[in-house]
């Protein structure tokens, strides 16, 4: 775990950050997090560093909560900390909550806090060189029910009973419908399908979370010469693809060769996965002369 982490403007050590059970984001699911990665090639490098700050300020903003701290002063307690842990790959988890231990719903008067820590952190979904997946019972949330562009601690209830039913059957992952039965997102990541060399993923319309390694990946594929449509994408699109994968921040790029039973292609990596999955590789470890204004130097 973390040796040092940083709250609310101090550098402390992890056993000393504390807050009461009763704490108001602990109870209620009030909370905003971020996750970012960084990785070690000749240098640390943080990735995409400013998208995800800027993602963490827009859903604090979206759920009206008063930040004390600048985007700046966020990004360099996060060098900072990777510098004073002597991290390489690590994942890096800023969250903001309300330190208020008051029984209550309202928020209006609570005062908000700021956390952030960073670990070391290899492959979230396991050694595997694929996975399979399992389309949920459970539908994902929508704008109409909770802000699906805010990454909110209480959003992820929905995402934990995909993925406990997926598991449970026997599977890796959870796929989500969205309200109309399309495509929308895994648990925690977004997806992607290869139909006749053209890359598919489901539109910000489709109640995604805008992921960042999502937004790199549908960039690095054009840079490729891939063409990329964002669309609904029907449930059973996704059994007739010729390669399907996730993206996300921890989940990096992982193939998927088995839906609901289903062999995707020829049930090995596909062609086109396997070459995003290298670039991407070099693109984070700064082994690529492109995209290198995505990589912050610690």
């Amino acid at each position: 775990m973390a040796r040092i982490v940083w709250l609310d403007g101090r550098f402390i050590n992890y056993e000393d950050a504390k807050v009461p059970i009763l704490n108001h984001s602990l109870q209620y699911g009030s909370g905003i997090f971020e996750g970012i990665r960084s990785y070690r090639g000749d240098k640390t490098y943080i990735f995409r560093l400013d998208e995800h700050i800027d993602r963490f300020f827009n859903s604090m903003k979206i759920y009206n909560m008063p930040v004390k701290h600048s985007k700046e002063e966020i990004k360099e307690a996060i060098k900072e900390l990777i510098r004073r842990n002597n991290l390489g790959d690590s994942y890096i988890r800023p969250f903001a909550f309300y330190n208020d231990d008051r029984i209550g719903l309202s928020v209006v008067g609570k005062s908000l806090s700021i956390y952030i820590a960073a670990v070391e952190f290899g492959k979230y979904l396991g050694e595997k060189e694929s996975i399979s997946v399992k389309t949920s019972s459970w539908r994902r949330i929508n704008s109409t029910i909770l802000p699906v562009k805010a990454k909110a601690s209480g959003n992820y209830i929905n995402s934990i009973l995909a993925n406990m039913e997926a598991k449970l059957s026997g599977f890796d992952e959870a796929i989500m419908l969205d309200q109309n039965g399309n495509v929308s997102e895994g648990s925690a990541e977004n997806v992607f399908l290869v139909k006749k060399g053209v890359i598919h993923t489901p539109s910000i319309s489709d109640s995604i979370l805008e992921g960042i390694t999502r937004d790199s990946v549908i960039k690095i594929s054009k840079f490729l010469g891939y063409e990329v449509i964002e669309t609904e994408i029907p449930r059973e699109d996704i059994y007739i693809s010729d390669e399907v994968f996730f993206t996300g921040t921890a989940a990096e790029i992982t193939p998927v060769t088995n839906v609901d039973g289903i062999v995707i292609g020829d049930g090995k990596i596909g062609k086109i996965t396997r070459e995003l999955i290298n670039f991407y590789s070099k693109v984070v470890r700064g082994h690529s002369e492109h995209f290198q204004s995505w990589l912050t130097e610690v």
